[in-house]
């Protein structure tokens, strides 16, 4: 074999080396002069070190949020109930969350009648209704939840009985919390003494 031949064949390995290594440097995305190596993005970044993409940051807000409403971001209203029997009528309580973001209400609020202008709890706190449904309620912001309020007329007892007073609203807690909200309902009668019960209370329900 001549020296040439010989040179000649020892070359194509190398060539093919050649070739295959550029081949592989266009595919990785490398500069002329840089051997392949991983890109940032291949490399990841934070914890996902090694992943073949960052992982997105979790930021949908789709699913309900559970978490309860506080008191500072509801307030109370009056809405129509459905009548009464005789010697009383049936109202709703009506919770409105007025924060940015949506929260929840399950079970039954606490109420109770106030007056002296100053918020004094008048009489027994409202007793609760437990035959009526109290499934989770999401409220969306600027969303409501109710409760069927009863209330029983004072005139149903004797003054000695019942105490009478003017009450200015109700004194209502949400369910779950230590804070309450005022409904203003200056229409009602109240019974001072604890021995009359007045109020029955619902759980809460989407409207």
């Amino acid at each position: 074999m001549s020296d040439s031949t010989r040179r000649s064949v020892i070359a194509r390995p190398a060539l093919a080396l050649a070739l295959a290594a550029a081949f592989a440097c266009g595919l990785a995305g490398c500069s002329a002069g840089a051997s392949p190596a991983a890109s940032p993005a291949a490399s990841g970044s934070g914890s996902d070190t090694g992943s073949a993409s960052p992982r997105p940051t979790a930021t949908s807000t789709s699913e309900p949020i559970q978490g309860q409403c506080a008191t500072s971001s509801l307030t109370g209203s009056m809405g129509k109930g459905g009548g009464g029997a005789a010697g009383s009528v049936e109202v709703t309580i009506v919770l409105t969350n007025t924060g940015s973001t949506q929260c929840s209400l399950q079970g039954w609020p606490g109420v109770s009648f106030v007056g002296d202008g100053n918020g004094t709890q008048l009489g027994s706190a409202a007793q609760f209704d437990r035959t009526t449904p109290h499934d989770t309620v999401v409220l969306q912001p600027g969303g409501t939840a109710q409760a069927p309020l009863k209330i029983t007329q004072a005139l149903n007892y004797s003054d000695a009985d019942c105490k009478p007073k003017p009450a200015d609203g109700f004194r209502v807690y949400p369910p779950g919390s230590t804070e309450s909200l005022f409904v203003k309902a200056d229409n009602y009668t109240a019974c001072t003494t604890t021995t009359v019960n007045l109020l029955t209370v619902g759980g809460l329900a989407a409207p």
